[in-house]
């Protein structure tokens, strides 16, 4: 039988709208996604999803947390040194917001902002090594509409793709701690929830694919954490959601050593597409 969207119908993306749009007009949030204007590669403002829409309105949602105190510290420090190949640049430096295709069936999980990439530009791998080897996949895959992504301004749009990560801010060192990412589980929650057509998701790394593991925990398609191996390329069908996918992480760690491959990752979003396309999803669970 066809797959069915999910979660089913039942008026939660109504109720998460209308609890957004609440909380966006008594904290007056006006941010707006527009390119850096110190940047001479910034252009014409990339589309985003429009504030009016769910997505949208969960985007300011997420720009106007301030949960993690150390994170928001650590963000604001940085964009004040910034590094010396930026120093023109006006850094985002508040929790970024997600970035996509609303009607996607196939949805990305990284682990947080780069402290000089995506906390930089605003915009998930956007100006860093781990973009740099990312968007090109997601160009040859038919993901992106061009390989190159250096800010928000740079007219990149993504087609029946989002992109998330499990923690919204640059953490020190890459290393959110646990309080820190149990602070941005809901928003995960939140979002997938408003992802209607999603079909396949796919986890850039051990701490995004944990994450992932935990959501299905808390909203009930599984009683407790799954015994999921994390391998790459490893698939795993869960009963009532999406198909789950497996892969390393495109940092300059794993990328600069081989470990990670552009063919490797080629690979994992080709078998992305050809889930998302697939009229049957197998409702079985591989273990």
């Amino acid at each position: 039988m066809p797959f069915p969207p999910w979660p089913a119908p039942g008026g939660k993306a109504e109720i998460i709208l209308r609890r957004f749009s609440e909380r966006a007009l008594q904290s007056g949030m006006v941010t707006t996604l527009v390119a850096n204007p110190a940047s001479s590669s910034a252009g014409s403002p990339a589309a985003s999803p429009d504030l009016a829409t769910p997505l949208g309105l969960f985007n300011q949602q997420v720009i106007g947390c301030q949960r993690c105190s150390r994170l928001r510290k650590y963000c604001e420090e940085i964009a004040i040194s910034k590094r010396r190949a930026y120093r023109d640049w006006i850094y985002w430096a508040k929790p970024v917001p997600s970035f996509g295709d609303e009607k996607a069936r196939v949805l990305i999980v990284g682990l947080a902002p780069g402290a000089h990439g995506s906390n930089r530009t605003g915009r998930p791998f956007t100006g860093d090594g781990s973009g740099d080897f990312l968007y090109p996949v997601l160009y040859d895959t038919g993901f992106a509409s061009q390989p190159n992504s250096v800010s928000r301004g740079d007219g990149m749009k993504l087609t029946d793709c989002w992109i998330t990560a499990v923690v919204r801010c640059a953490p020190p060192d890459n290393a959110p701690k646990r309080s820190e990412l149990a602070n941005c589980a809901p928003y995960l929650d939140q979002e997938i929830a408003l992802l209607a057509n999603l079909r396949v998701v796919v986890c850039l790394g051990r701490i995004a694919f944990d994450g992932y593991l935990q959501h299905l925990v808390r909203i009930g398609l599984c009683e407790r954490k799954p015994g999921f191996k994390f391998a790459h390329g490893a698939e795993y069908e869960i009963p009532g959601g999406p198909t789950l996918i497996a892969s390393f992480h495109p940092s300059l760690q794993n990328t600069n050593t081989g470990r990670l491959t552009r063919s490797m990752l080629t690979s994992v979003f080709e078998r992305a597409r050809a889930l998302a396309a697939a009229a049957d999803i197998p409702r079985t669970l591989r273990r």
